[in-house]
C-alpha cells in the first residue's frame, strides 16, 4: 500500500464544536458521523442524522449517538464512501484553498475526532484518528450551475452537489474530488500520535510540528489540521522517506 502521489490531510466530521460524537470501540472499529448542515434542506436532497446507520451493519441505526433534537434535520454526509468523493468550498474558503493543488494520483487523507466511553458514568476519552482517504482520480472545478448528466452520474450523491440542487444559490463555486477504486474508509480507525506525527507530518513551512507543554496533544494535532494542505510531497528531498512510514502505519493498525 505505497505510492508516490502527495498525500493532503482533511479534518472532518464531528469535533468539540458539536453535541455529539463519532465513537471509536476498543477494537479499533469506529461509526463515522459527519456535522450537520447549515441549513435545512428539502427530503429529496438529504441525508437526515436520523437515517445514517452503521458501517458494519446497514440495519443499525446510530441515532442513539445523536441528539434526539437532531434526527430530522440534514447531515452534510461529506466525505461519502459508497461513491468515494469529497466536496469543499476551494474557491472561497482559505480553509480548503489548497486542495486546488491537488491533481490525480495525490491522496486525501480524512482526519476525524473520534471518541471512547466505556460506559455514561466514564470519563470520555479523545482522540485524532485517519478514517479512511481518496486516491484522487478526478475533479469537478469551480462549480457556480448544475453540473452535465455524466458528472452527475460520477458526483451526484455529493453533500455539494444535493445543496445546489436545493437551491441554485448553492452552487457556490465549490469543488468536488472523486476517488479511484483504490478508495477506502478504513474498518479500524488509525490513531493520529505524537509518534507519527513527529516521522511524518511538518508546518507549513517545512519545520516539524511544535509541541507546546502547555497543550495537550490533542490540542497540538487539532491546530495544526485546521486547514486542508499537503502534509507529504515526496518530490520534495526527505519527504519521501515519510510517506512509506505513514503507508506502513495505516497498514498496521487499519
Amino acid at each position: 500500500m505505497t505510492s508516490g502521489g502527495r498525500i493532503y490531510l482533511a479534518n472532518v466530521g464531528a469535533n468539540a464544536s458539536h453535541s455529539f460524537d463519532s465513537p471509536i470501540y476498543d477494537d479499533g472499529t469506529f461509526e463515522f458521523i459527519t456535522i450537520p448542515e447549515d441549513r435545512d434542506l428539502p427530503g429529496d436532497h438529504a441525508i437526515r442524522f436520523g437515517q445514517l446507520t452503521s458501517y458494519y451493519d446497514s440495519k443499525k441505526p446510530i441515532r442513539d449517538y445523536i441528539p434526539k433534537r437532531l434526527w430530522d434535520f440534514p447531515t452534510h454526509f461529506d466525505p461519502e464512501f459508497e461513491t468515494f468523493t469529497y466536496g469543499d468550498n476551494c474557491e472561497v474558503s482559505p480553509r480548503a484553498a489548497s486542495l486546488k493543488r491537488m491533481e490525480a494520483g495525490d491522496f486525501i487523507f480524512f482526519l476525524a475526532r473520534l471518541t471512547r466511553q466505556e460506559d455514561k458514568k466514564s470519563a470520555k476519552e479523545h482522540g485524532f484518528y485517519l478514517v479512511g482517504f481518496l486516491e484522487i482520480e478526478d475533479i469537478l472545478k469551480d462549480v457556480t450551475q448544475r453540473p452535465t448528466d455524466a458528472e452527475m452520474k460520477r458526483y451526484g450523491t455529493n453533500a455539494h452537489i444535493l445543496r445546489g440542487l436545493s437551491d441554485d444559490s448553492l452552487w457556490d463555486r465549490f469543488w468536488v474530488f472523486g476517488g479511484s477504486a483504490n478508495s477506502t474508509r478504513f474498518h479500524r480507525a488509525v490513531p493520529v500520535t505524537r509518534e507519527l506525527a513527529l516521522q511524518v507530518f511538518s508546518s507549513a513551512d517545512g519545520s516539524p510540528w511544535k509541541w507546546d507543554s502547555g497543550r495537550s496533544d490533542l490540542q497540538v494535532i487539532g491546530s495544526y489540521t485546521r486547514s486542508c494542505r499537503c502534509v507529504i510531497d515526496p518530490a520534495i528531498p526527505g519527504q519521501d522517506e515519510k510517506a512509506p512510514i505513514l503507508w506502513d502505519w495505516v497498514q498496521k493498525h487499519s
